[in-house]
């Protein structure tokens, strides 16, 4: 026994090092959100022209119509703006270190910011399989933050926030970090809400915290050294009235009926507080209803309920056991074979690229080709950071013009629309001459555009390449470039099927190319992609679960 019990600091160290691998590599992921793009080529902008993109210098129609409604132009300021500093960070990352450098700063921030709740729990209760627990709880529910985007920097934060009001030690440092916070996401109030369940506590216990209610002044004070201000919560107001913001999933309100890592801690963490309600801390219930109430609210919040939760959650439980060494020794065995088991695997720390229009960006640049652009909204920003400035978009997910993005739909889903200008005249309207677009949508609909411009009857376009990812199409063919037979159009909508259903979609995708081949008059290649749709029939239609 005394041998055993002198082996259990190794294995203690052991149990955490494999914890911490399984952590870090949970939120490995290649980078495929095309939202990164942009936001790297605004980093590379502001960097080399020590300016704020401001005006736009990536969109034609940043300015065009007029506003779907009012304030539209304050918050079209603010998304050109807010983020300016975490642009900068990622750009010079990914100048020095690539897409690995990337991902490895996301894995950094995230793993991180689970490691300091798990660190937190141990502070408040010294339970090693405690904090352990914890971090596990956290990297559960934030498992889908893998995009690599600003908000990550507020999380890692929040975390730092936590950590410091937690020991009181270094309170110095809360107004630089948050002069950096507020310049690099405007969720930086979040922090704000944390400082402000600190000091309630302090008020209502009656302590005297005079160094706490400073730095908090400060910070305040801090925040809004910013290119906006305090105006985040104006947009935000703002953001409720933009059919743009409020179509995007993350907006949305999450599914708070349904069994999954955020509702068992959602609920789990109200049924804690309750049970141990006399010895709960005062700033722990109004962290947990500000943060449960924003998590109901939006999607991108339930993150908040993954932070708080599990720190109350493991802080509270009742252990009074002590644990045989043979535990130490179990647990080791098994997180090493969780940790085998989620190495990454290859592509290692890569580009997901089988959704990106790499292949005509490549095309678009080895020969020169200029003109105003339709593109789609997801693939806005891939193009933005492969073409810009040269070559401008129509529309990007920066969600900078409703009335543009209004136009898009007609024109890409409508295109022979009554009751209001036909897709053809606001193609007509904006001077578009060059056409690049996929024949799919996200959702595995068909663009009715492009579909209708594989037609050899009409004579206005001219295809000249296509892809499993996109089709390009322009009204006069450049010098050195072939036009193709505008019926390959389809073939290109059938590859990119193919490689949805290859990489996770469902047969929604299917079901568009047998309508259009069907409409096209081809019974056989219809029939053909009806069968696939129905034997895949069993999986309801649904977005692609993609990183």
């Amino acid at each position: 026994m005394p041998a055993m019990d002198a082996a259990r600091p190794w294995l203690r160290r052991l149990v955490l090092l494999l914890a911490s691998l399984i952590v870090f590599n949970w939120f490995y992921g290649t980078i495929g959100r095309t939202d990164f793009w942009w936001h790297l080529m605004t980093g590379q902008y502001i960097w080399q022209h020590h300016a704020l993109p401001v005006p736009d210098p990536f969109a034609y129609t940043t300015y065009m119509g007029k506003p779907a409604y009012p304030g539209e132009d304050i918050t079209r300021y603010f998304n050109l703006t807010h983020e300016w500093l975490a642009q900068i960070v990622f750009y010079l990352i990914y100048s020095v270190g690539g897409s690995t450098g990337v991902i490895l700063f996301r894995q950094t921030l995230l793993a991180g910011l689970c490691g300091i709740v798990g660190f937190l729990v141990y502070r408040r209760c010294g339970g090693f399989y405690r904090a352990i627990c914890a971090a596990l709880a956290v990297a559960l529910v934030a498992s889908f933050l893998t995009g690599d985007r600003p908000y990550l920097i507020t999380y890692f934060l929040l975390g730092v926030t936590l950590l410091i009001l937690e020991s009181r030690r270094h309170l110095w440092l809360l107004p630089p970090m948050f002069l950096v916070w507020a310049n690099c996401h405007s969720g930086f109030f979040l922090g704000w809400v944390v400082m402000g369940a600190y000091c309630a506590e302090a008020v209502l216990r009656r302590r005297n915290e005079r160094q706490l209610f400073l730095a908090t002044a400060a910070s305040l004070l801090a925040s809004g050294l910013n290119p906006d201000g305090y105006r985040v919560f104006q947009v935000l107001l703002l953001y409720r009235h933009s059919p743009l913001q409020m179509r995007i999933f993350e907006w949305q309100r999450p599914s708070y009926w349904e069994v999954s890592a955020f509702t068992v801690v959602l609920y789990g963490t109200a049924a804690v507080l309750l049970w141990a309600r006399r010895r709960a801390r005062i700033s722990d219930w109004l962290l947990y209803l500000v943060f449960a109430a924003a998590a109901l609210s939006a999607a991108r919040n339930t993150i908040l309920i993954g932070i708080i939760g599990p720190l109350i959650v493991f802080s509270y439980l009742p252990w009074k056991w002590r644990l045989p060494v043979l535990v130490d020794g179990v647990a080791a065995v098994l997180l090493a074979y969780q940790c085998w088991a989620i190495l990454p695997r290859p592509p290692l720390y890569g580009v997901q690229e089988w959704d990106l229009p790499s292949g005509a960006a490549d095309f678009l640049l080895a020969h020169h080709i200029r003109g105003r652009m339709l593109n789609t909204y997801d693939a806005g920003g891939y193009l933005i950071w492969r073409l810009a400035p040269e070559l401008k978009v129509f529309l990007d997910g920066r969600a900078l013009n409703e009335s543009v993005a209004a136009d898009f739909k007609r024109i890409a889903y409508n295109a022979d629309s009554t009751g209001g200008p036909s897709g053809q005249e606001l193609l007509a309207q904006y001077g578009i001459d060059l056409i690049v677009m996929p024949m799919l949508d996200g959702l595995g609909d068909a663009y009715l555009l492009p579909a209708s411009l594989s037609d050899p009857s009409q004579k206005t376009w001219k295809l000249i390449y296509r892809d499993a990812q996109s089709v390009i199409f322009v009204k006069n063919v450049p010098e050195g470039v072939e036009a193709l037979n505008s019926l390959e159009a389809l073939s290109a909508m059938e590859m990119q099927c193919k490689v949805t259903l290859d990489h996770g979609g469902f047969a929604r995708c299917a079901r568009s190319v047998s309508r259009v081949f069907a409409i096209a008059g081809d019974s056989v290649r219809a029939a053909q992609w009806m069968a696939v749709y129905r034997q895949r029939g069993d999986q309801p239609d649904s977005p692609l679960r993609v990183k």
